[in-house]
C-alpha cells in the first residue's frame, strides 16, 4: 500500500521536512542537510551543512554568501537522481530564475512534487517549467488570486522602449529584482531588437557577470557610476528597486521611473515604488498559470506554501482536487 506523503513531509517551523530522507527543503534557518529549489534569499540561506541544488544555484550562493556558504555542497543536474535515506530526489526545471528547480520526491510508492517558486512565461535566461504528474503537488500562490493576470511581457518591453522614443531628453530608468528579474528584462529587450548597452546599478553588476559567465547572453552592459551619470541620456538603466527616487537616480538628471514586478498591476503599489512607467512582468505565475499547472500535472491533492492560499484552495476543491495551506512561515513577496 502506498505510502501518503502526509506521512513522510512535514511542515516544521523552520520550512518542509521530508523525515525519512532527513533533509530540509529550502529551510529558513540553518540545518544539517537542505535541498535548495533556487538562488534567492528567502529560499536560498547559509550557514547549512551539506545543500543540494543545481549547479547554477550554488554558484548564485556563491556569489550572495561567499564560497563557505555551507559545510558541504552537491550540485545535481535537471533529471539526475539522488538518494537521501529512504526517498529518491530528482530535479526538474521551475522556470523562475537560472538554476530553479522543483523537487521531485519518491517514497514508499508515492510522488510529492515541490515546485518552489516558479513561472510558466517564456523566459530567454532560464530553461522553462516541466510540468511533473504526482500525487501531491506542493506550491506557491505569490499571485494566487482572480485579480492577478499578467499581461504579455512583449507588451511591457514596448512600453519601455516607446518612452524612450517619446522622451529623447530621459533615460528609462528600470527598478528590478537584482537575480533573475533584471537579467530577464535585460534578455527581453534584446529580443525585442534593443541593442545599445544598457546600464547597471552597481548593485546589478555581479549577478549579471555571473550569468554571462554561466552563457546567457545578456550584450553589452555599462557601470552606471555616479561620475558618468550626466553622460547617460536616452538610455536604459536598470536599478534596484529601493534606488529608484534615492540621490543616485536623482543624479540622471530627469528619468522615466519604471518597476517591473507583477505588483504593478495594484495602482497603490505602483504608486509606492514611485513607478512613473509601471511593467507588469512577473517571475511567478498569475492567477490563470497556477490553475494551469494544477491541471498539467494532474495531482489529486495539492498543497500550498505561501502566498494568497484560501482563494487558490477553493479554486481547486472547486475542480474536485483536495487542497490545503501549509502557511510556511519566511517567504516574501518581493520580486
Amino acid at each position: 500500500m502506498a505510502l501518503h506523503p502526509q506521512h513522510w513531509l512535514k511542515a516544521m517551523p523552520g520550512g518542509l521536512y521530508c523525515e525519512p530522507g532527513g533533509f530540509f527543503i529550502d529551510p529558513s534557518r540553518p540545518v544539517d542537510r537542505a535541498i535548495v529549489t533556487h538562488g534567492h534569499g528567502d529560499h536560498a540561506r547559509s550557514g547549512h551543512g551539506k545543500v543540494a541544488a543545481t549547479a547554477e544555484t550554488l554558484a548564485i550562493m556563491g556569489v550572495r554568501y561567499g564560497e563557505g556558504f555551507a559545510r558541504e555542497s552537491q550540485a545535481l543536474g535537471y533529471g539526475e537522481r539522488l538518494t537521501m535515506g529512504d526517498v529518491t530526489i530528482m530535479l526538474e526545471p521551475a522556470g523562475h530564475i537560472l538554476g530553479s528547480a522543483q523537487v521531485v520526491l519518491e517514497h514508499g510508492g508515492c510522488r510529492a512534487v515541490v515546485s518552489g517558486d516558479y513561472k510558466r512565461r517564456f523566459d530567454p535566461t532560464c530553461p522553462p517549467f516541466t510540468p511533473v504528474k504526482c500525487d501531491v503537488f506542493i506550491t506557491e500562490a505569490t499571485f494566487g488570486l482572480p485579480v492577478f493576470r499578467h499581461p504579455p511581457d512583449k507588451g511591457e518591453i514596448a512600453k519601455v522602449l516607446h518612452a524612450r522614443e517619446l522622451f529623447p531628453d530621459r533615460s528609462v530608468l528600470i527598478g528590478a529584482y537584482s537575480l533573475g528579474k533584471c537579467q530577464r528584462v535585460i534578455a527581453l529587450l534584446r529580443r525585442a531588437g534593443y541593442d545599445r548597452p544598457i546600464y547597471l546599478h552597481g548593485a546589478h553588476q555581479a549577478l549579471c557577470d555571473l550569468y554571462v559567465a554561466l552563457g546567457v547572453q545578456l550584450g553589452a552592459l555599462l557601470p552606471a557610476t555616479v561620475a558618468d551619470t550626466k553622460k547617460i541620456t536616452n538610455e536604459i538603466v536598470l536599478c534596484p528597486p529601493s534606488a529608484i527616487g534615492e540621490i543616485w537616480s536623482r543624479r540622471m538628471g530627469d528619468p522615466v521611473p519604471a518597476v517591473a514586478s507583477g505588483w504593478m498591476r495594484i495602482r497603490a503599489r505602483a504608486r509606492q515604488a514611485r513607478a512613473e512607467l509601471p511593467l507588469i512582468i512577473s517571475d511567478h505565475c498569475d492567477w490563470d498559470e497556477l490553475l494551469q499547472t494544477v491541471g498539467d500535472v494532474d495531482a489529486p491533492e495539492v498543497w500550498v506554501t505561501h502566498g494568497r492560499e484560501e482563494a487558490l484552495i477553493h479554486a481547486i476543491e472547486q475542480t474536485g482536487r483536495r487542497a490545503r495551506a501549509l502557511s510556511l512561515v519566511g517567504y516574501e513577496d518581493e520580486e
